[in-house]
């Protein structure tokens, strides 16, 4: 409930051993890896099964294409608020493992150190690796379920492993 809050949890301060960030930086991967694979099996990015929205946000993302370029443009954002210049060009999966390769240049990188973000809030290494595999859960459950309603279960893929009415998909 409170992944993307403002908040930056006591853990998320800690210094990170090479053991704790390979972990981590391997579910970001793999979340960017699989987001990327429900996108391309969904056989019309521009479909939309929900009428166009506004929240105080902008529009919200209706179509799979709406929903894959805004989860991987947040790669630069994320990776901006600890200092690490970063880039969306690609996929998904590729320009997240180029913000990788790029803080990684940093020798200091594992001190996790805390940073005021561009809205003031405060951010670490750790807050951005839960905070990329929460974003990137929250568009791939809208992106599913859009999927599923438009196209049908058995036409996407489900990297995810997201229950449709308590049945796994």
């Amino acid at each position: 409930r409170d992944a993307d809050s403002d908040v930056l949890f006591e853990s998320e301060q800690a210094q990170l051993t090479i053991e704790e960030y390979e972990t981590l930086k391997t579910l970001a991967l793999k979340s960017a890896k699989d987001f990327l694979a429900l996108y391309e099996s969904i056989p019309d990015k521009n479909a939309a099964a929900a009428p166009e929205r506004k929240t105080f946000y902008g529009r919200v993302p209706r179509t799979a294409n709406e929903m894959y370029e805004h989860t991987k443009n947040v790669n630069t954002y994320y990776f901006a608020e600890i200092a690490v210049d970063a880039d969306h060009d690609g996929n998904i999966y590729e320009c997240r493992k180029r913000g990788f390769e790029s803080l990684e240049s940093n020798p200091d990188f594992l001190q996790n150190t805390v940073r005021k973000g561009s809205y003031g809030e405060d951010w670490s290494l750790r807050k951005v690796l839960r905070r990329f595999i929460w974003h990137d859960r929250i568009h791939a459950r809208a992106m599913y379920r859009m999927a599923i309603k438009v196209f049908g279960a058995e036409n996407v893929v489900n990297p995810f492993y997201f229950f449709d009415e308590g049945v796994l998909t």
